[in-house]
């Protein structure tokens, strides 16, 4: 049997997967066409492994991708539509259902072109240790793709047990956090796991560097073993890919649990949204400002530096605002001129196929 048509048993249905009724109102049609209902588990290049009432199976990806829209290829977390294996041929993913939300950044090459991490989460729980000294900046481009997904943040700062004084680590964290809750964990005296395995809804994803303790985490809300993880350098406390690709695991008590590599590059991508909530209370102040294009560089009457004048927003955060702003920026404009050229290149066709049209004409009179 070639390896397209494997087929694993599982003892989960699909409704552990998170397979709801808005799910099988947008499958109708598929399924009236005598496709199969599956999400990905894990995708490759030209095939996935998604999880079907029948069991896990390997299935081909027809075209491999698209080169015009880097989006569009699954990814884990997408609900799709498979055709059925037939006696010559494997099954075959027939199409992905519309996202609900997505965690999109920008691809490591910083190109205009943007990389879906993971499809139809509910919550991201951004991962922040405390066996280093924490790095707000990070945390802040994390939570901005966070918001960004249309899924519910939630930061989460492990190896409690390492740092001196983690209420005060956690105190900092909030204000780089607002409307987002920091819950302190250790994996080690079993510190917050409880309150953390009740904060988190329907289908989690794990986000942050590596050596975060991502796959603890993951393991302590599995409750077995099943996640590989490794030990971080004492030198930088940095740690490494013990995950190596996305995949989705149902959680014991429900919901489902999509554990990540460590992200080295955590690049914006068309996420002005996400920056907005991240930095909420600039944003707030902002609507006080005398000009309303107002940069909070040098312009008089700014509520935003009279607030860093008084001590009420810190002047590193202001700074982080402004550059995750002119990077988001850079971004969308890179991907404006790329549908541009796309646009220019599709009229050429379109020219040149009219112009060949009438001199095939013109030869016939």
């Amino acid at each position: 049997m070639s390896r397209s048509t494997f087929h694993q048993a599982q003892p989960y249905s699909l409704a552990d997967y998170g397979w709801d009724e808005a799910c099988e109102h947008a499958f109708a049609p598929h399924r009236d066409a005598g496709l199969v209902p599956a999400r990905v588990v894990r995708a490759e290049r030209g095939s996935c492994e998604a999880v079907t009432d029948a069991g896990i199976l390997r299935a081909e990806i027809p075209g491999a991708a698209d080169q015009k829209n880097p989006l569009s290829p699954p990814c884990t977390g997408d609900w799709a539509a498979l055709r059925p294996a037939t006696t010559s041929h494997g099954p075959v993913l027939h199409a992905v259902l519309e996202r609900r939300t997505a965690l999109v950044r920008s691809t490591a090459s910083r190109t205009s072109r943007g990389q879906v991490l993971a499809a139809n989460i509910d919550t991201v729980a951004v991962t922040v240790s405390l066996g280093t000294p924490l790095k707000h900046g990070r945390t802040e481009r994390m939570l901005a793709l966070a918001w960004e997904s249309g899924a519910q943040p939630v930061v989460v700062l492990t190896k409690a047990d390492r740092c001196a004084d983690a209420r005060r680590a956690a105190a900092e964290v909030s204000e780089v956090a607002p409307g987002t809750d920091v819950l302190v964990t250790s994996a080690v005296t079993g510190l917050g796991l409880d309150t953390l395995a009740a904060v988190l809804n329907g289908t989690v994803v794990l986000l942050g560097p590596s050596g975060a303790g991502k796959s603890t985490v993951g393991n302590q809300l599995l409750g077995e073993e099943r996640l590989a993880t490794a030990a971080v350098r004492d030198v930088d406390g940095k740690g490494r890919h013990t995950t190596a690709w996305r995949e989705l695991v149902p959680l014991p008590g429900g919901g489902v649990l999509l554990d990540t590599p460590g992200l080295r590059a955590i690049g914006l991508h068309d996420a002005q949204d996400g920056l907005e909530q991240t930095f909420a209370e600039i944003e707030h102040l902002a609507q006080e400002c005398r000009f309303t294009d107002c940069a909070h560089v040098s312009e008089p009457g700014c509520a935003v530096l009279a607030a860093v004048e008084a001590g009420e927003i810190p002047r590193r955060r202001l700074d982080s605002y402004r550059q995750l702003l002119r990077e988001n920026a850079y971004a969308a404009s890179r991907t404006d001129a790329r549908l541009r050229t796309d646009r220019e290149a599709a009229k050429k066709d379109i020219t040149r196929h009219l112009r060949a049209t009438y001199q095939f004409r013109e030869r016939q009179l």
